[in-house]
């Protein structure tokens, strides 16, 4: 196995049969002389609560691969400033792990709340135009530096010997800051281009991003909304007005149609240019209602919705970015959808949420999750959406527990406020050209469900499709997704009276293609949303097509993060901060670890298949490769990322989300 772009050093730890070398971790060998392997106990196989009398909530790995005993160690600088404070002294493990009178110590346990966003900053920042050999338009007054000689002091060594831009469009716009410059540097510091490189030929492969003129009209707001969204500010008489002037509208559009198919057939024989000027005096006389801007879209204009028989990656906050995307669509996934973007945010061209919006262009069924609660900024949202972005759908996040999203009124909070919903749901409709679906869960408060009362009403309200999460609000992502409830308002969404039943997703702990097939035979879903199966194991969408458990070695899972890292740095660069973009807390590549480190191999499973709900047990993989990519502890993900994308920076930090993976 080899990785694009890694430095020899890493690649001679890769050379090994199992895929590590060098005292990454130790011998596999080493480990299982040292750890005695657990037999089940009588008392543990007698279990009658799980599957075939095993521990309840663990997967069941094989006896020869477990480690008996396991004793956890705190590694203290992964514990966030309160909780170091909170147990504060350096036998914390030993505290942690102590049994008083029959009762265990302290318990750390929950997540690391916020957590700060690390940024890393060069000594000497280079200006863009300088690193790529062109004239800065700023000059002397430019903030950024142009002494070349000095950013070549302090830059950080190079990572590896083939740039993954270079390579494949054969330039690099990163120029000298490029940490792969090593294969399009000259020795006196310019850039190459490849043989038959064209200038002008670099286009992207990324749709959807904010030019400088729309952030600058959407600050300013100066942005042309045209009426979009005003609807619902106006009061009774006028929204009643309002009502009648489109229903007129509509009517004389059918009319300028009907009249320009009677114009046409009389004028076979006549004279087309008369015939062509009584109609233009038709659609005169009626005003600026030809205009589609004005004019709320019959139904039979609007494009239609094809989920049928189609796979569906779930919208996924923080890790489902482009990279990610892009894998799972090579991976079997057929439905896209950009992270979760705040209407208030876009609107007010905010740079980072309209990162959220991009695509790839191997996206080809792709859509934008957007999440509001005010039925006039959703209507400005979707002209601006319908505008600036390219998209197959639009869809509505009416199931976000997170309490900053729901105090606001918006995410799942907005369940409970049909009033509201309606006027969102028809404010959006009566502007876009795609379809309109919408995201909700069970319902707010545990044990009180309304999805079922809800369905209904937004198949009346024009929603095309509905995805449901078989949990509450209140549930949040514990307990069991409500796969029963989900085959009752499946039911519902079917019982069209007009013979058009909206078709309903299901979404929750499917993790393996027969939990898909069970679901899709056994209720009346349409498909399904696969979020944390596809985060642990992103080959679950080649599993459902094949139908198949495939039992994916250490090297091809490796592979899979190699093929990350690549997407990474085209996406976000091959400078220093593209790598730590890629690498960092929060950007993206340790974020996706923290799902990636609980799948359990088949091949180690006395019982296939794993389910989402089963942790995994303390364990040695079948190589050190293997071993190192099950471990649960936050340090091994920094040495997984640091073998593709070299040593990570001076002063670097990492919190956890969860506080259980600072246990070693």
């Amino acid at each position: 196995m080899e990785v694009e772009g890694a430095s020899p050093a890493i690649r001679s730890a890769l050379e090994s049969e199992n895929g590590l070398g060098n005292g990454v971790v130790k011998k596999n060998s080493e480990l299982k002389d040292k750890m005695e392997i657990e037999e089940p106990s009588a008392e543990v196989a007698s279990n009658s609560g799980s599957r075939g009398g095993w521990e309840k909530g663990v997967a069941r790995v094989k006896p020869e691969f477990l480690v008996k005993d396991h004793v956890r160690e705190l590694d203290p600088k992964f514990l966030s400033a309160a909780d170091q404070e909170k147990f504060g002294n350096p036998d914390i493990s030993a505290a942690l792990n102590a049994e008083t009178d029959g009762k265990r110590g302290p318990k750390l346990k929950g997540r690391n709340k916020n957590r700060s966003k690390q940024n890393y900053r060069e000594a000497v920042k280079v200006c863009s135009y300088i690193s790529r050999e062109a004239d800065c338009p700023y000059g002397a007054k430019c903030r950024y530096s142009h002494d070349l000689k000095a950013y070549m002091q302090t830059k950080l060594p190079d990572i590896g010997d083939e740039c993954i831009i270079y390579q494949r469009k054969g330039f690099c716009p990163y120029g000298l800051t490029c940490r792969f410059g090593a294969s399009h540097l000259n020795a006196d510091g310019t850039n190459k281009k490849a043989d038959g490189f064209v200038e002008g030929s670099l286009v992207s492969d990324v749709k959807n991003g904010m030019t400088k003129d729309l952030q600058r009209n959407l600050r300013k707001r100066t942005f042309d909304f045209h009426d979009g969204g005003q609807q619902n500010k106006r009061s009774g008489k006028d929204r009643k007005k309002g009502r009648d002037v489109v229903v007129a509208a509509v009517e004389a559009k059918k009319s300028i149609v009907e009249s320009v198919i009677e114009a046409d057939a009389v004028a076979e024989d006549e004279d087309v240019a008369v015939a062509d000027a009584d109609i233009e005096d038709k659609s005169m006389a009626t005003g600026d209602i030809r205009d589609e801007e004005h004019i709320r879209l019959l139904p039979a204009e609007r494009k239609r919705l094809n989920f049928a028989g189609k796979l569906y990656l779930s919208p996924l906050t923080t890790v489902g970015n482009l990279p990610y995307r892009r894998i799972c669509k090579r991976l079997g996934a057929d439905i896209t959808c950009g992270e979760m973007a705040l209407a208030n945010n876009l609107l007010t061209g905010q740079q980072s949420e309209w990162a959220l919006m991009v695509r790839h262009s191997s996206e080809d069924l792709f859509g934008v999750q957007v999440c509001g609660s005010r039925p006039d900024v959703m209507g400005r949202l979707a002209e601006l959406l319908k505008a600036e972005v390219s998209v197959d759908f639009v869809d509505i996040n009416c199931g976000c527990p997170i309490d900053l999203v729901c105090n606001s009124g918006s995410g799942c909070a907005l369940m409970g406020r049909s009033q509201r919903i309606e006027g969102v749901v028809k404010n959006m409709i009566s502007v876009l050209d795609v379809p309109l679906t919408v995201k909700i869960r069970t319902g707010i408060h545990d044990g009180k469900n309304i999805a079922h009362e809800l369905i209904p009403k937004l198949r009346d309200w024009g929603v095309s499709q509905v995805s449901l999460h078989g949990r509450s609000r209140e549930q949040r992502y514990t307990k069991l997704a409500d796969w029963k409830y989900i085959a009752e308002c499946a039911e519902v969404a079917a019982a069209a009276a007009d013979g058009n039943p909206m078709p309903l997703f299901g979404n929750g702990d499917v993790m393996n293609y027969q939990d898909y097939y069970e679901h899709l035979e056994n209720t009346k879903v349409a498909g399904m949303l696969i979020a944390r199966g596809a985060l642990i194991k992103p080959w679950i969408f080649t599993e459902i097509k094949e139908r198949r458990d495939w039992d994916i070695s250490a090297p091809e899972r490796f592979d899979i993060f190699k093929e990350f890292t690549n997407f990474g740095l085209e996406h976000w660069g091959s400078d220093t901060r593209g790598v730590e973009t890629t690498r960092t807390p929060r950007r993206f590549l340790l974020e996706w670890m923290s799902f990636t480190h609980r799948y359990v191999p088949v091949g180690l499973l006395e019982q296939p298949p794993q389910r989402i709900n089963e942790r995994p047990p303390h364990y040695v993989g079948r190589s050190d490769l293997e071993t190192l990519l099950s471990s649960s502890h936050c340090n091994d993900w920094i040495k997984l990322s640091e073998m593709l994308l070299g040593p990570v920076v001076e002063g670097f930090q990492f919190l956890p989300k969860h506080k259980a993976n600072a246990w070693k």
